[in-house]
């Protein structure tokens, strides 16, 4: 299917309850680390989901009471009215735009911890937290249900004061009381609130019920709800109890979203989903069931699959948290007939991992993300250029790309130069590591982007020296020369590195990127960076046959991927393949044919057989051109600057994101820059 008119049912309007959605793309509720300590970067991050064609906007959890407290994460919060006035410039940002705003009502239940309020953790029966903390929930009795009734009741009205069109009660991902008190492996209550599906039920149902009596003349009515938990016949199935709890309160809300539990396995990541619409054949019998919309998810980012969903009856709304962060004008660009142009979700959960680290959102492929109010950044609009007329960019790494399609935009001839004989820098490299494929879209959107234009010269097998980049004749010049894995050991373990024999073979990750895997075995990847890396070579290695050891001095296999939600998935990915895990293990050695660790703890020696090494411990940045053309005596540069990884090593987000910040910087007011670096919200020192 192509061109827009293939896509005109997704522009059609829906009715749900007493409100109509202008067409069929929803972005679900999603976390952003903004919340109710930032909400003018949450209005500002929200209007520009509903600018860009989004018809309902939804926020974040929002919490409904002192008892469902999540700090230190900064989610929305309606404990009581001083809430309203910062949840309405939220629905007025929305609503200005011409899309309806949804809040998603949440008690957290046990799920919250309390860490700030201090307050008893709820839940319907005694449960110990799924946390390190040492604390229990106690279970609800009557009064408590009573109590909670009301305090959702009091957040329904509050919504509706504070201009919300849809409100919902959310009994998803194991996060909710409602979900909660529907699962068995959270409730054995003997009273009617326990037992049963029909009982189990009986709270989202009182809740429905409540919800719709407060404000259902004015707002619709939305159920939130996770059909099948993904533990088989240990959990929710959508074709069991799932389906039953659909039948069970088919027509009380205006509108059905759903999706599967828990939050890992609905915000799976790529590398162990790579389907877009991986959701669907969990969801596709909720249609069957009821007659009110369905709004599903699945990392949806096809238009055709879109469509394809809608005509089947399978989904009335296109759902989207994670590709409507990638790109907020999704819709616009579908129903502009620029599809092309379309920023595709990577599923990378770059986005989760910044939730879990309590801090604004970010994502890999929209550097904008979060920047809306504190930078003004609109990821369509970007300033022309000013004075200067053209600029060079050496690497074509994801800084490099995004640097030079910023500074084309902006209106500046842009010459990029590429040392080998492809762009990509290590988004290319990666991608073509097991799991990791869906990242090419890093590169494909921006080098797509570029081949467009009339005013940017793309070379590769270009590698210039300070000579040749003076001989050019282009006096701005920013130097995405990337980084190199260190072949010494050097890292977080060991500052000096670790000692090694001259006959060893010790590889880098570079080494296995380009094609490079030793005949023998085992290799032992040594993986000290225990960020995602080690884990993927260890997995592509293992699914090329190698017979592999891994070894890291962290507790787990890959410590940050628990931020991206896919660190069980990932050890359990390593051991179904087979391969050995030494944990609380440092490098301090390596020779020919074995290598000596020591216990991170008891600081005690083993040696371990390995006929080769892969060294998964820290980059060098690449500045030898930078540090030859800043040495000039006579330079002829304006501008000179490091961008990406030969400035800062670290994720490809953070290389998207400083290679956007120095084109939209180019030719500004250095103090214009540091106050707009450091706009911030303030606390109010209000004492009521």
């Amino acid at each position: 299917m192509s061109g827009a008119d293939g896509y005109s049912v997704l522009f059609e309007p829906v009715q749900i309850g007493p409100v109509t959605a202008r067409n069929r793309f929803y972005q679900v509720p999603h976390c952003n680390g903004l919340g109710h300590l930032r909400p003018q970067a949450e209005a500002a991050m929200r209007a520009m989901k509903a600018e860009g064609g989004w018809a309902v906007v939804s926020t974040q959890e929002a919490e409904i009471h002192p008892t469902s407290d999540l700090s230190p994460y900064s989610e929305n919060r309606i404990w009581d009215d001083r809430d309203i006035p910062a949840l309405r410039l939220i629905t007025n940002s929305i609503h200005e735009k011409g899309s309806l705003a949804a809040i998603q009502l949440a008690h957290n239940g046990h799920h919250a911890q309390n860490h700030l309020t201090r307050a008893p953790l709820l839940a319907p029966s005694e449960l110990v937290l799924q946390t390190p903390y040492p604390k229990q929930a106690r279970a609800m009795d009557k009064s408590d249900i009573r109590e909670f009734r009301k305090w959702h009741r009091d957040a329904a009205r509050r919504s509706r004061e504070a201009g919300f069109d849809i409100v919902y009660v959310y009994a998803g991902h194991h996060m909710t009381l409602p979900h909660h008190f529907l699962l068995p492996q959270f409730n054995d209550r003997p009273d009617e609130y326990g037992g049963s599906i029909e009982n189990r039920v009986r709270l989202t149902r009182e809740l429905l019920e409540d919800t719709k009596e407060e404000v259902g003349d004015d707002c619709a009515i939305a159920l939130r709800f996770a059909v099948d938990e993904m533990l088989g016949s240990d959990g929710m199935q959508a074709q069991e109890e799932g389906r039953a709890v659909v039948e069970l309160l088919a027509e009380l809300p205006d509108l059905w979203d759903v999706n599967v539990a828990d939050w890992s396995n609905d915000s799976a990541t790529t590398r162990f989903e790579p389907r877009d619409g991986f959701q669907t054949s969990y969801i596709e019998f909720v249609k069957q069931v009821t007659s009110k919309p369905v709004v599903g998810v699945g990392r949806l980012t096809s238009p055709d699959l879109m469509v394809s969903l809608v005509k089947k009856g399978i989904l009335d709304f296109i759902g989207a948290a994670r590709p409507s962060i990638a790109d907020p004008f999704l819709p616009n660009k579908i129903k502009e007939g620029r599809v092309e142009e379309i920023r595709e979700c990577i599923g990378c959960n770059i986005c989760v991992s910044s939730d879990a680290l309590g801090v604004p959102i970010r994502c890999t492929q929209n550097p904008t993300m979060g920047e809306e109010w504190r930078r003004k950044w609109h990821p369509e609009i970007i300033e022309r250029r000013g004075n200067e007329e053209a600029a060079l960019v050496v690497g074509s790494g994801p800084a490099g790309l995004e640097c030079a399609m910023q500074l084309a935009r902006r209106g500046y001839e842009v010459t990029l130069a590429e040392a080998k004989q492809e762009l990509g820098g290590r988004v290319l490299q990666e991608s073509g590591l097991t799991g990791l494929s869906a990242w090419k879209r890093v590169t494909d959107h921006r080098i797509y982007d570029l081949q467009q234009r009339g005013n940017v010269h793309l070379f590769t097998d270009s590698r210039l020296s300070a000579s040749e980049v003076v001989e050019l004749g282009i006096p701005n010049v920013f130097l995405a020369t990337g980084a190199t894995w260190r072949r010494d050991g050097r890292g977080k373990s060991a500052f000096r590195g670790v000692s090694i024999e001259s006959a060893s073979l010790v590889l880098t990750p570079d080494d296995i990127m380009s094609g490079v895997v030793p005949e023998d075995g085992p290799i032992m990847v040594y993986d000290d960076d225990q960020g995602y890396l080690g884990g993927v070579l260890a997995d592509h290695l293992a699914q090329a046959g190698q017979e592999v050891v891994f070894v890291t001095p962290a507790s787990m296999v890959s410590p940050f991927t628990e931020l991206t939600l896919e660190q069980t998935k990932v050890q359990r990915s390593l051991l179904e393949k087979g391969v050995r895990l030494t944990l609380s293990q440092t490098l301090t050695s390596v020779a020919p044919s074995q290598a000596i660790l020591r216990c991170v703890y008891t600081e005690r020696e083993r040696p371990i057989e390995c006929s080769s090494v892969v060294l998964v411990t820290q980059r060098a940045r690449e500045t030898a051109l930078y540090d030859e053309l800043r040495g000039l005596a006579d330079s002829p540069l304006s501008k000179l600057e490091l961008i990406g990884d030969a400035a800062n090593p670290g994720l490809i987000a953070d290389a998207v994101y400083s290679g956007h910040m120095a084109a939209r910087n180019f030719e500004r007011d250095a103090g214009d820059i540091d106050r707009e670096f450091f706009r911030r919200e303030i606390v109010s020192l209000e004492t009521k």
